[in-house]
């Protein structure tokens, strides 16, 4: 990569040498050219006339560097040196540890200053190289960010609606409505027929209360009547079957019973001829008009995210729809094996098209706090040890910071520090400011000091 990019150099700086004149123009008042003779695949090799490279036999180019005269590009850089100092009197320090003289306790490090503003590189270009240089500028300046997260997430079964169909008396099953697991039952649906002995005696009761109240309006047989209606309905007995028994005069021997919920038929318990005691499960359901979305988000991320933000979601069951929610929990822990944090929210499912296992394209939308600093993305070298930005001197001259950087929103990311508003920072060219500093020299060593390289 470095060779290629040491090739595209040479074609940049060969195009210039041919409007390049010798006299006072082709020197600045601090500057000298100093030439060399090097081979494009070979860049080690510098020769001092033309000629052929001694690896590969191809024609040497010549390249031509502008060097400032001393003292004219010295780095701001400092090299950072460990220090102590007193616990309880920070005003003194010294290079190495130590016990403070003030109180005798053992002097603690001191953290050592972040490389964040530091210039670490200078390239000034030639007039010849300025007519072929066209950079592109950003102010550095203010502006309020949103971060838009991309989320995947699943469709589940909302705990919440959960049910079941009980029995609150014991019987026998005699006939079962549903057919199988799956099978979706609204309230009121019949499900089973039941055989109770105990059932059958509380209705024959009722009759008779029944009886006895309409020949005597007495206060004791309308409280009868009125305790075995409440003890029928309180066994799941609709009002409309105890008063077809009263017309009828009879309480037959299978009775039905009818769902208290509306749902999916997680498991279906109800045979014909098994006997149920009070409290067993006829059928366990599933409510599926509320539905839980479960979203991962990376760790990164997870420090943004809090309850009741705001959160869209798209579905390939209901392509062109956007579906909203609130974000209604955040897991306490982050898993250790995904590096994710678990949210959630619940969807309204009314027409019953989501279903669980259905994957959701969501999108988090975070308004971040305050006005940063911000530059373009485009704007940022990142080595993988340290992110540099090129900042403009002047027309000619370019300096290379070191900054510390934030979110990135929009193809914007927030500076922490090394930079100030307004400062120019180089949006496109920035690359070939780069690959001149790395041929040429321009970034100071720091292996010495702090340990990074570019």
């Amino acid at each position: 990569m470095n060779k290629l990019i040491f090739v595209v150099l040479l074609m940049f700086i060969s195009s210039c040498q041919k409007e390049f004149k010798e006299g006072p123009e082709a020197t600045h008042a601090h500057s000298t050219v100093e030439s060399y003779y090097t081979c494009s695949m070979h860049p080690e090799i510098k020769e001092t006339k033309a000629g052929k490279c001694p690896i590969c036999h191809m024609n040497l180019t010549k390249v031509e560097v502008e060097i400032d005269e001393p003292g004219t590009n010295k780095s701001e850089i400092v090299p950072v040196k460990t220090s102590y100092q007193c616990k309880d009197f920070p005003d003194v320090t010294s290079e190495t540890a130590d016990v403070c003289p003030l109180d005798g306790t053992p002097m603690v490090k001191v953290k050592a200053p972040s490389m964040a503003g530091m210039n670490i590189a200078k390239v000034k270009l030639r007039k010849a190289q300025l007519s072929h240089f066209k950079p592109h500028y950003f102010p550095v300046t203010t502006m309020s960010m949103t971060k838009n997260i991309r989320l995947l997430g699943s469709v589940l079964q909302s705990e919440d609606k959960e049910s079941n169909i009980p029995a609150r008396i014991s019987g026998r099953v005699e006939k079962v409505y549903v057919k199988s697991t799956g099978s979706f039952i609204s309230l009121g649906d019949p499900v089973i027929d039941l055989y109770s002995p105990q059932l059958i005696t509380a209705g024959e009761e009722y009759l008779i209360a029944r009886r006895s109240f309409q020949k005597d309006k007495s206060k004791d047989f309308k409280e009868m009547m009125l305790q075995s209606e409440e003890r029928l309905k309180l066994w799941g007995i609709k009002k409309f079957q105890y008063e077809g028994w009263f017309k009828k005069g009879s309480i037959p021997k299978k009775i039905t019973i009818y769902s208290p919920a509306t749902g999916i038929v997680r498991s279906r318990n109800a045979i014909v001829g098994k006997y149920f005691k009070e409290g067993q499960n006829f059928f366990e359901l599933s409510d599926l008009s509320d539905v839980w979305v479960e979203m991962d988000v990376y760790e990164q991320d997870s420090g943004l995210v809090s309850l009741g933000q705001s959160v869209e979601m798209k579905f390939s069951a209901q392509p062109g729809e956007i579906l909203k929610g609130e974000i209604d929990f955040v897991a306490p822990v982050l898993s250790s094996t995904s590096r994710t944090l678990k949210i959630r929210t619940t969807v309204k499912n009314l027409n019953g098209k989501l279903k669980p296992g259905m994957i959701s394209d969501a999108t988090l939308k975070i308004e971040l706090e305050g006005m940063p600093l911000v530059v373009p993305r485009s704007a940022i070298i990142d080595t993988g040890k340290r992110k540099v930005v090129w900042v403009k001197v002047s027309d000619k001259q370019f300096q290379a910071r070191v900054i510390l950087t934030g979110q990135e929103s929009e193809g914007y990311v927030e500076i922490k520090d090394g930079l100030m508003e307004n400062e120019q920072v180089v949006m496109e060219g920035n690359f070939l400011l780069d690959a001149q500093a790395q041929l040429f020299g321009g970034y100071i060593d720091m292996s010495t000091s702090t340990g990074h390289q570019h």
